[in-house]
């Protein structure tokens, strides 16, 4: 039981909170429709403000919402004004904080993973893997996520999902062979596999044995081979993103290195991948095998050590491997890779 004053006064800061709510998407709307390239530096800058003013959790939620009602839409949306939002985020993403790409790009990957079982006719698929594209071209995405999603599409190898790889190819296949040329190749042997078995059911031949032409093509690092395919408008933009971009950690250190299982399983495992992003569901999945190299890990250090660890009371596994390596580091950056390790 709710006693009415109460209950009154409840009522009141929910209006008021849907009010600054509404406030609140009015301004960012109002910004994320006059971006542009020339006005990108000015726009990131009010949004940099606007964080600094709001709540985090709020302005994620908002700036989510905006940016997949501009950009997921039945049409085919104009590249360039992808690359421009997606820009935008990236640039967020490195001075405001990791949680602000991490938030968009669990948005932007569950809602495609849940068109992509629905049999969707518009371009939403292709709207969503454009974003996702984008993101790892700006450097918010490692590309072990673009691969899990290639994989995906090559097991299922319908019209639709060759369609969508060749898009994406087209898009990053050659940041791919530089990022991880190994992983490419296994993933164009498996796609050659699905084709060769997969012929009798396609009608439409061509499209396959096109697939295939462009993967070969990126396989052999031959940009002539793919059909209006144009790295120029990404490059400018990386260019003015370095411009944009405070810190000197543009570059491969704040990308973040999650898996498509992970970000679909958030909500059941936890978001490891933000700092401060507390779990208070059932226990972390407890892997026997990272315990046993903790355990050898530990093992390396002499008993003088482990004697001083017992007496300052580093009772668990982890707690002694953290305190070892504090302890036995010639210097920080030795404590920093002993420590990531």
């Amino acid at each position: 039981y709710v006693p009415p004053q109460i209950r009154k006064a409840q009522e009141a800061v929910d209006d008021k909170k849907r009010e600054e709510l509404g406030r609140l998407k009015k301004m960012v709307n109002g910004l994320i429709n006059r971006l542009s390239e020339p006005n990108l530096s000015s726009i990131s800058g009010q949004m940099e403000e606007l964080y600094m003013a709001n709540s985090r959790k709020d302005m994620n939620d908002t700036l989510t919402d905006t940016l997949m009602s501009a950009c997921v839409t039945a049409v085919a949306m104009p590249a360039r004004l992808m690359m421009e939002h997606v820009l935008l985020v990236s640039i967020l993403h490195h001075n405001v904080g990791i949680e602000v790409g991490a938030h968009f790009l669990e948005a932007v990957v569950k809602k495609f993973d849940e068109l992509c079982k629905s049999d969707a006719e518009g371009k939403e698929c292709e709207n969503l893997l454009a974003l996702i594209a984008h993101l790892y071209n700006f450097h918010v995405v490692h590309c072990l996520l673009i691969f899990d999603i290639l994989k995906k599409l090559v097991s299922a190898f319908t019209e639709k999902e060759i369609e969508l790889i060749l898009f994406l190819l087209k898009n990053v296949g050659f940041s791919l062979r530089k990022d991880d040329a190994l992983a490419l190749k296994e993933l164009i042997t498996e796609a050659q596999r699905k084709a060769s078995t997969a012929e009798k059911k396609f009608q439409d031949q061509t499209r396959v044995r096109f697939m295939l032409e462009t993967m070969l093509a990126l396989r052999n690092n031959d940009m002539r081979k793919i059909p209006g395919y144009d790295p120029e408008p990404v490059e400018r933009l990386r260019k003015l993103q370095r411009a944009l971009v405070h810190s000197s950690g543009s570059g491969k250190d704040t990308q973040l290195r999650v898996s498509l299982e992970s970000l679909l399983s958030a909500d059941q495992v936890g978001r490891w991948w933000i700092v401060g992003s507390s779990w208070s569901g059932a226990p972390m999945i407890s892997d026997t095998k990272s315990q046993t190299q903790q355990k050898l890990h530990v093992g390396k250090v002499s008993s003088k050590i482990m004697e001083l660890a017992r007496k300052m009371r580093m009772n668990t596994d982890i707690r002694r491997s953290i305190f070892c390596v504090l302890m036995t580091s010639e210097d920080f950056m030795d404590a920093f890779e002993k420590l990531l390790k």
